[in-house]
């Protein structure tokens, strides 16, 4: 406020505010719709108070305006910075339409650019704090301290330190858009000696009071017990300056009570798939877990890649990994079939108030509510999976988060040769986590979530969530048929709309068209060319233009673009385009990374993860790796397992 009241005395305006909670940052806004700088530039002086506790200024001016001078501009600010400030930022705003003078990226606003980051970003590591005073002060604690492997009672979390890797460390890949866009961590940091120890577990953040999570689950369709975190620390929690709270946990770093038979590592392999295909799922729009970071080390840790007795010695590594909550539905089942009904109702009515906002403390059926939002989040999720061609390869109810975002990336997989039974995961050998599959691998999973939630429900309230799970397969159903419409670039409901797609989806089958490539290629090709059948230049939609079916479907096809008459094909295309990627992680692409990396060569890693940033960009660096290409011989026969 002693800003606010500065800068009225400075400027003798009436200033209108706007007040804004960011984090644990407060700011004030401030605008002055007359002032000039120069004849070209500023139309408001904009003054942040950003990081409160750090009592640093930004002040930011943005185009148009004549009125103040430099001189009194710079006086302005070394005047309010001697009475009130410690660090003084001074950035320039200009018109989105006057591009050519901005460097920088659009930060807040989409009608504006930065010629410079606004924000003063972390980059000394031993001034970044996060808390895990939120769960230690809802919960209670394991009473028994250590890693030592046991049965955990009448609690959510056992505290429990990672152990650090062994050997020399090295950074082997990191997200910027994570550590600067979440984390608020100046990329520069991991320049720091100090970076991958912090990362990895070798050293902690200020704050953290590492925690290992108690959770049971349904394997492959049976009930497993309690499982946990027995690979995975949580570090705290951070709330960064646009209020989102992320909770950090690392993946690899150690034996925890819940390791059971497990060493607590992770291997350099598995940790690279886990690390690209978060990312890569994020951009292409899919609710997801994040990674910051991968540490591989020299630490030996001895796997059976494919359960078939050939063990052989990988490198450990360590993924920091965040998301918003890692609750999943084995965090409640352990509860229900413990009989720990209280505590059940608390971890409840924590998750509820943390991340369901639209349901209230109070209403009688929050529970059935936040049944209902799980369930239909969860089958949109599936639905948006399927539409990519996505196999999540280990749909156990351990790994489906409350939150409904895609957690645990193991033996997944895209489709690549079209096939609706595709199987990722080499351990599945029943296929029931097939491609076609995994939609009724989530109602099993929402009919467990609902018999934890059993014990908390009435009668009637069962009764009326049962109906409910009835109606998961309609609403992953009718959530894919929107999908599939906007993937052919269909406007409205056509009569004939799901029958086009049931059509191509069995011809893309039959001829085992690539499934990614053959949507993209309808993108990319005008319809003046469809009409010709000019397809030569696609190679996917050459593999389906074999099938005998293929001119009907084109012609019927081509007939129902004709009658969205308000629409163009340049829109047309844009539209498709927009949804239908032209890379995506292929395992072939994983392994060819992985392959590199086993030579610490990470170069591949880097360019995957780049690319995968902007996968519906056609990109020079991608095409000529071949990632939009078929795949190369020696990936067939191609395998992924669980061993991890």
């Amino acid at each position: 406020m002693r800003v606010v009241t500065q800068a009225v005395l400075l400027n003798k305006l009436y200033l209108g505010a706007d007040y804004h909670l960011w984090s644990n940052s407060f700011y004030i806004t401030r605008e002055i719709p007359s002032f000039t700088f120069s004849s070209k530039r500023l139309i408001y002086i904009v003054v942040y108070v950003i990081n409160h506790v750090k009592n640093e200024l930004v002040f930011c001016i943005s185009p148009q305006v004549n009125m103040w001078s430099l001189h009194q501009v710079l006086r302005f600010i070394v005047v309010t910075s001697s009475v009130l400030v410690k660090c003084v930022h001074v950035l320039e705003l200009c018109h989105k339409d006057d591009e050519s003078a901005c460097q920088g990226p659009n930060m807040f606003s989409s009608s504006h650019m930065w010629n410079t980051s606004m924000l003063k970003l972390t980059r000394n590591l031993d001034h970044f704090t996060v808390t895990c005073e939120k769960f230690k002060g809802t919960f209670a604690m394991d009473e028994v301290r250590g890693n030592f492997i046991r049965q955990v009672k009448n609690c959510i979390f056992s505290q429990s330190f990672p152990t650090p890797l062994k050997g020399p460390l090295r950074l082997a890949a990191v997200s910027k858009d994570v550590l600067e866009g979440l984390l608020d961590l100046d990329v520069a940091a991991i320049g720091s000696e100090q970076f991958p120890q912090y990362v990895s577990g070798g050293k902690l953040f200020a704050g953290s009071e590492p925690l290992a999570h108690r959770y049971g689950g349904h394997q492959f369709g049976y009930w497993a017990g309690q499982l946990g975190d027995g690979r995975a620390h949580l570090l705290g929690r951070y709330t960064n300056r646009k209020g989102e709270t992320w909770e950090l946990q690392l993946k690899g770093s150690g034996k925890t009570p819940y390791s059971r038979s497990g060493d607590g590592r992770a291997v350099l392999r598995s940790s690279i798939r886990e690390f690209l295909c978060s990312e890569a799922m994020h951009f292409l729009g899919v609710p997801t877990s994040r990674a910051a970071s991968l540490v591989v080390s020299e630490e030996p840790v001895w796997r059976d890649p494919l359960y078939d007795g050939n063990i052989k010695m990988e490198r450990g590594a360590v993924v920091l990994r965040l998301a918003k909550s890692w609750f999943r539905i084995g965090s409640l089942e352990i509860l229900a079939q413990s009989g720990e009904l209280d505590l059940l109702r608390k971890l409840l009515n924590f998750v509820i108030a943390q991340h369901f906002p639209s349901i209230r403390s109070q209403q009688p059926d929050k529970y059935l509510a936040f049944y209902w939002t799980v369930l239909n989040d969860t089958a949109h999720l599936m639905a948006q999976w399927t539409s990519l061609g996505f196999v999540h390869g280990v749909c156990n109810t351990d790994n489906f988060s409350l939150l409904s975002i895609t957690i645990d990336y193991g033996p997944f997989g895209f489709v690549e040769a079209y096939d609706p039974d595709f199987v990722s995961n080499a351990s599945d050998e029943d296929g029931r986590y097939g491609l076609a599959a995994q939609a009724h691998a989530g109602l099993f999973n929402m009919d467990k979530l609902l018999q934890a939630l059993a014990p908390v429900l009435s009668r009637e309230q069962q009764q009326m969530a049962e109906s409910l799970l009835k109606k998961f397969l309609d609403v992953y159903q009718s959530r894919l048929e929107r999908l599939f419409q906007a993937k052919l670039g269909l406007l409205g409901d056509g009569a004939q709309d799901q029958h086009l797609i049931r059509t191509l989806l069995q011809m893309m089958a039959e001829t085992r068209a690539d499934f990614t490539m053959t949507f993209r290629q309808l993108s990319e090709t005008s319809a003046a060319n469809l009409r010709r059948g000019n397809v030569t230049q696609a190679w996917a939609l050459q593999e389906l233009a074999s099938h005998g079916r293929f001119s009907h479907w084109l012609q019927a096809y081509l007939l129902r673009l004709d009658r969205q008459t308000l629409d163009n094909d340049e829109d047309r295309q844009a539209r498709m385009k927009s949804v239908n990627p032209r890379y995506v992680l292929r395992n072939w692409m994983a392994e060819s990374a992985i392959r590199k990396a086993d030579a610490n060569d990470f170069s591949r890693v880097s360019l995957l993860h780049d690319i995968l940033t902007q996968p519906f960009v056609t990109q020079a660096r991608a095409e000529q790796a071949g990632y939009a290409h078929k795949a190369p011989g020696w990936a067939r026969g191609l395998k992924v397992s669980c061993s991890s």
